[in-house]
């Protein structure tokens, strides 16, 4: 039997200081971790990720200023391949929890969780287990199995894919796509035809319209995000 994994470094993605802080005291308090870097959106976790070294478990906030829906989640997940994240949220709706564990969350804590939540989701993850809030059961909440599997179909791309589709989102043309991210507009294409087979779509439109359908929006079948 394998020792249970120990936890020292954490990554937390918060854009709110006052609840990034309570959440750093609590990792330092209620789970031992000591050393805890910050990031206040996905792109600055990104870089941090990239500069390494990768910490021992991601924590996340799904609102964050540059990122919308499960995208951040998806995008960490990519770029921190075998780091546990654990999603920290106040959207704690059924839904909203079953896209976050589709998209590769290992956990999710609802953000007016007591503290002894945390102790319990760390021990959950050093058993390898997912963690889940008390009283959440698989399909709670789901409205049809569309959602899910197209979180699941996201989650497929590779990170420089994932990239490419976000460009995409944003309306860029593939000269200018590749001209971004410095490769060859051939290779921009190939991705592009590899990102609509992945996803089962016909047309860059139809990709757009699947990857900004994973909105809270959606997730919550409401007008706004919440």
């Amino acid at each position: 039997m394998t020792d249970p994994r120990p936890f020292q470094t954490a990554l937390i993605v918060e854009d709110h200081p006052l609840f990034g802080e309570a959440l750093a005291m609590t990792l330092r308090s209620f789970v031992g971790i000591e050393r805890i870097v910050s990031a206040d959106r996905l792109g600055t976790a990104l870089q941090r990720l990239k500069d390494g070294p990768a910490p021992d478990v991601i924590l996340l906030d799904l609102h964050l200023p540059d990122v919308t829906g499960m995208e951040g989640l998806i995008r960490l997940r990519q770029a921190a391949a075998g780091v546990p994240v654990v999603v920290v949220s106040s959207l704690a709706e059924a839904r909203v929890i079953g896209a976050a564990l589709a998209a590769g969350a290992q956990g999710f804590i609802p953000k007016h969780s007591q503290r002894e939540a945390f102790r319990a989701a760390f021990a959950a993850l050093r058993e390898g287990r997912v963690y889940t809030p008390e009283g959440w059961q698989p399909g709670a909440g789901a409205q049809g199995p569309g959602e899910n599997e197209t979180v699941a179909r996201l989650r497929t791309l590779t990170r420089q894919q994932a990239a490419i589709l976000q460009l995409i989102c944003a309306g860029k043309a593939n000269k200018v796509i590749a001209w971004e991210l410095d490769v060859a507009e051939t290779t921009v294409k190939a991705h592009v035809t590899a990102i609509m087979r992945k996803l089962g779509v016909t047309s860059r439109t139809q990709a757009v319209l699947m990857a900004t359908g994973v909105n809270f929006a959606a997730l919550l079948g409401e007008a706004g995000a919440g």
